[in-house]
C-alpha cells in the first residue's frame, strides 16, 4: 500500500454547504456512535449560511472534529473527495449534512465487515421528512451487488457505505450528477463485490427541492453514467435504462 491507514479509525466523510437547518442533527447522529473510533471530516463547501459557525462550535467541543474549510464552491464531488484525501482511517464512511445514522450503525457495520472479511458494504435505510419524522419507504439492502447488477440500479445509497481502505483504496467520485453511482461502478468494475447488511441504520431526509427529488433529472443523469461513464452500448444501455426506470416507478407507487 502507497499510504499507512489508522486501524480501526472510521472516517466519516460529511460535506456540508448550507446545512444549518439539519447539520446539528447530523454530527449528533455520529457523535452518538456506540462505535467511538471515529473521525469527522465536515468538509465546508463555501457555505454563505451559519454552517461554517456550527462546525467551529462543534470543533471546539470535540476533539475528532476535523474541520475543512474550502475557498471556492465546488460541488459535493470535489468535497467528498478532498475529505477521503485527508482522511486518516482505513474505513471510510459517507453522511451528508442533512441525514441521520441510528446510535449502532457503524459497531455493527464493522463486526459484519470484519466476521466476514467484506471490503465494500451498505446497509439499509428508511426515508424521513423535512422535520425528521419517519416515511413509509424502507429500502431493503440486497445481499450482494457486482457490477453486473449495479448496473441495472443504484441500490447503494451513499448515507449507508462503509469502504475498508486496506482492500480499496482508491475510491473517487467524479464531477458528475449521481457521482456516488459512478464511484461504485467503478469500484465494483474492478472485481469487487458490495455486500448488504439488511437492517434500517440510517435515515435519508426527502426533500422537494433537492435534486435527488427531481425523477427526470436523475433519470438523465443515470443515462449519462450507463453511456458516458461506463460507455456501455446503446442496447445494453437501453436494457439497464429500463430496469433502472421499472424499479423507481415501482418505489414511487409502493412509498404512497
Amino acid at each position: 500500500m502507497s499510504k499507512k491507514f489508522i486501524d480501526n479509525l472510521v472516517s466519516v466523510i460529511v460535506p456540508v454547504y448550507n446545512a444549518e437547518d439539519f447539520m446539528r442533527e447530523t454530527l449528533d447522529s455520529i457523535l452518538d456512535q456506540t462505535y467511538k473510533d471515529i473521525e469527522i471530516m465536515c468538509i465546508d463547501d463555501m457555505s454563505t449560511d451559519s454552517s461554517r459557525d456550527i462546525i467551529a462550535e462543534y470543533a471546539s467541543k470535540y476533539d475528532n472534529i476535523r474541520p475543512i474549510l474550502l475557498e471556492e464552491n465546488g460541488g459535493v464531488a470535489n468535497a467528498r473527495n478532498t475529505g477521503i484525501a485527508n482522511a486518516r482511517g482505513r474505513y471510510i464512511a459517507f453522511l451528508d449534512s442533512d441525514d441521520v445514522w441510528l446510535p449502532e450503525k457503524i459497531e455493527k457495520q464493522i463486526n459484519f465487515m470484519k466476521e466476514n472479511n467484506y471490503a465494500f458494504t451498505f446497509t439499509s435505510y428508511r426515508f424521513m421528512d423535512v422535520d425528521s419524522n419517519l416515511l413509509n419507504t424502507v429500502v431493503k439492502a440486497k445481499d450482494e451487488l457486482t457490477y453486473k447488477k449495479l448496473l441495472r440500479h443504484n441500490a447503494i445509497s451513499c448515507l449507508t457505505v462503509v469502504i475498508d481502505r486496506e482492500h480499496i483504496e482508491d475510491i473517487y467520485m467524479p464531477k458528475i450528477h449521481h457521482e456516488d453511482y459512478a464511484a461504485w461502478l467503478r469500484i465494483l468494475k474492478r472485481g469487487h463485490k458490495a455486500y448488504g447488511l439488511d437492517e434500517v441504520l440510517a435515515k435519508y431526509r426527502t426533500r422537494q427541492n433537492s435534486l435527488s427529488g427531481n425523477k427526470i433529472k436523475a433519470a438523465g443523469w443515470t443515462w449519462n453514467i450507463l453511456r458516458n461513464e461506463e460507455k456501455l452500448g446503446l442496447f445494453k444501455s437501453i436494457y439497464c435504462f429500463c430496469y433502472y426506470a421499472i424499479i423507481n416507478v415501482y418505489k414511487h407507487f409502493i412509498s404512497k
